[in-house]
C-alpha cells in the first residue's frame, strides 16, 4: 500500500474528503496557536519581569527616601539638643555659606571660640545654630552640606624682615 494514511482513508471510504479538510486545518490551527501560545507566555513572562523591576526601583527609591527623612531627622534633633546659646550676641560673626555672605550676632565669647575653631556653625532650616566640633563632625557624617567649619586663625607671625614687627596694634583699630 503506497500513500499517505489520509489517501488510505479515503479509498477505503472511511472518512470523507470534508473531514480530511477538517483535519488539516485543525492541524495547521494547532501549529500556529502552538506558536502564539509561546509567543503569549513569553511576552507574560517579558511583562511580569518588567513589573518586578520596576517594583524593585520604586522599592529601593521608598527606602532611599525613608532613610533620607530619618537622616534629616536625626540631624535636626543634633543640632535643637547641642546648639548653644547665642542670644543676648552683640558681637557680628560674618561666615560663607556657600557663595553667600551670612552674619550672626554673638557674644564675645562664642565670638573668640569661633575666631579659634572650637565653636562650628550648623544649618538648621534657614537658621544657623553653633554647635561643638563633636557634634559637628556627627552632623558631618550624615550630610556634610549642613555643618560650616569656621577656618581657624593662628595669629599672624611677623615676617623676620618686617621693620614694623616692634609695634603692636591697639586693640580699638582692629576692625
Amino acid at each position: 500500500m503506497a500513500g499517505s494514511l489520509k489517501e488510505q482513508l479515503l479509498k477505503a471510504g472511511l472518512v470523507s474528503q470534508q473531514q480530511v479538510k477538517k483535519a488539516a486545518h485543525e492541524k495547521r490551527k494547532s501549529k500556529d496557536g502552538g506558536k502564539q501560545q509561546q509567543a503569549a507566555a513569553e511576552a507574560a513572562r517579558r511583562a511580569a519581569a518588567a513589573k518586578a523591576e520596576r517594583d524593585r526601583e520604586l522599592n529601593r527609591q521608598r527606602q532611599e527616601d525613608a532613610e533620607r527623612k530619618a537622616n534629616a531627622a536625626a540631624i535636626r534633633q543634633l543640632i535643637e539638643a547641642n546648639r548653644l546659646d547665642k542670644t543676648d550676641g552683640e558681637v557680628p560673626y560674618n561666615f560663607t555659606d556657600g557663595n553667600k555672605i551670612r552674619r550672626i550676632y554673638v557674644t564675645p565669647e562664642l565670638h573668640a571660640q569661633l575666631v579659634k575653631g572650637t565653636v562650628c556653625i550648623a544649618k538648621l532650616g534657614g537658621r544657623h545654630e553653633l554647635v561643638r566640633p563633636d557634634v559637628a563632625e556627627k552632623i558631618r557624617a550624615r550630610d556634610p552640606s549642613r555643618v560650616i567649619m569656621p577656618v581657624a586663625s593662628e595669629p599672624e607671625t611677623p615676617a623676620a624682615d618686617d621693620p614694623y614687627a616692634a609695634y603692636q596694634v591697639p586693640d580699638d583699630l582692629i576692625w
